[in-house]
């Protein structure tokens, strides 16, 4: 690994976030000293208007020196690279949207990352990302695979599977939007704190958070804030009434189970006859991001065609790009700065099965991600829940490599937000022709 002059491709380039990620790279230069930035996608309109909004973003910030391409060749984008950002979504939103809307036509949550929204979105994705990490392998061997791609957890099974010697670190934003969130509006800096949380992606629990600065656990406060009002919106998801809907089931949940500060996912698997009952079929969560970031982008891009005059670029990602940026800092300068990372067990949790993927707490430096362990037993409903979830993470994993329609089957039925195996194939089966050249044949 080269330690300056970085080559940067993100995969996925196209996407909406890559702004948030390139901006985070330009004000950590002296950290992470990148000279060439790629962006690969295989939808080339998006590709080239974002590949038009870093130029911009390059030459307003005086950093002409760095080299940008676009490219929907993998051999291109990864040859010679160090770094590999990775946040494809296989299908765009036009598939996110099937995967909403169609569980939601069966009475079921419709949601991209849990449910049987997710499983859909997971099969499509594993796929999508083998293929990634395939390429990274044969052009650049010895680069990192950082990985936001959704779902986390069934990729990370999947990866572990085919690549268990591929460089990659699986990571989520969402821990961190969580305590970004609750950070501003209690009065809190997130800098100075120590989480620790265990569970599966968008699946997990806070068992503390330990504040630097004020010397104590500010969780139980948190706790009690949240309990007694919602959180309000923080600015990186201005304008959209589905998170403060989230940030309302999570003061619910904490109603119901208030030992705990669970991650705001939890309410799709506690709550998923009210979801399903609070959802507009018609304009569903995939329709909000159309109407916004993806229109928003596309306005930036035409304003720079047109060579318009003003402020320009509109975006704010909360933590998102700079978190990103942050594990690659640690791994090149071996600074072994402490993340959530999705990763095999291996005794971290130690009454739960070591090949199950997990989210926790973990220190990365030069040699990749080194877990800590809980060092005590997590508790029997916990434990419960993440069992289930977990054995039909597995069991769609299966399915996948083995081309199984049963194993499928099996994992649809046995996801918590499922009451019947009668629902659970009449969903599959649609989700199939929906699906059709995305997922692997099921026999």
């Amino acid at each position: 690994m080269k330690f300056t002059d970085l080559h940067v491709a993100i995969a996925g380039g196209g996407s909406t976030y890559t702004p948030g990620i390139v901006q985070a790279m330009l004000h950590n230069s002296d950290r992470f000293p990148v000279s060439k930035i790629t962006l690969y996608d295989i939808d080339e309109e998006r590709n080239e208007d974002m590949k038009l909004i870093v130029k911009y973003m390059l030459e307003n910030d005086g950093y002409d020196n760095v080299e940008l391409n676009a490219t929907l060749d993998p051999e291109e984008a990864f040859t010679g690279c160090d770094f590999v950002f990775s946040q494809i979504r296989v299908g765009g939103m036009e598939m996110r949207e099937k995967d909403e809307k169609i569980p939601l036509s069966h009475g079921l949550v419709g949601q991209e990352t849990c449910g049987v929204g997710g499983f859909s979105y997971g099969l499509r994705s594993i796929k999508g990302l083998l293929g990634v990490v395939g390429y990274v392998q044969e052009y650049s061997p010895d680069a990192w695979i950082l990985n936001y791609t959704n779902p986390e957890t069934l990729i990370a099974e999947a990866i572990r599977r085919q690549f268990p010697n591929a460089h990659m670190l699986n990571a989520c934003d969402m821990t961190i939007s969580i305590e970004e969130t609750m950070a501003r509006n209690f009065g809190y800096d997130r800098k100075n704190w120590i989480a620790q949380y265990y569970g599966l992606n968008h699946f997990g629990w806070y068992t503390s958070i330990y504040d630097k600065s004020l010397q104590r656990d500010v969780m139980p406060e948190l706790i009690e804030k949240l309990r007694k009002a919602p959180m309000k919106i923080a600015s990186f998801n201005k304008g959209d009434q589905s998170w403060q809907d989230a940030w309302n089931k999570l003061s619910k949940i904490l109603d119901y189970f208030p030992d705990y500060l669970p991650n705001n996912y939890l309410e799709y698997y506690f709550f998923p006859d009210i979801v399903v009952e609070e959802t507009d079929s018609n304009h569903t969560r995939a329709n909000m991001v159309m109407d916004g970031r993806l229109k928003n982008t596309k306005e930036m891009a035409t304003k720079i065609r047109n060579k318009a005059e003003g402020e320009v670029l509109d975006f704010d990602f909360g933590e998102h790009g700079q978190y990103i940026v942050d594990m690659a800092t640690s791994i090149l300068n071996d600074s072994h700065e402490r993340f959530m990372l999705i990763q095999p067990n291996m005794g971290a949790i130690p009454n739960l099965r070591q090949d199950a993927v997990v989210e926790i707490p973990t220190y990365v430096g030069r040699l990749g991600a080194e877990p800590i362990s809980m060092r005590h037993p997590i508790n029997d409903f916990h434990k419960g829940l993440m069992e289930a979830q977990n054995a039909a993470e597995k069991l769609l994993v299966d399915g996948y490599f083995e081309g199984s329609y049963q194993k499928v089957l099996e994992a649809f039925t046995l996801n918590q937000t499922v009451p019947s195996a009668d629902k659970a194939k009449e969903v599959l089966d649609d989700l199939i022709i929906a699906n059709k050249g995305y997922w692997p044949e099921l026999h």
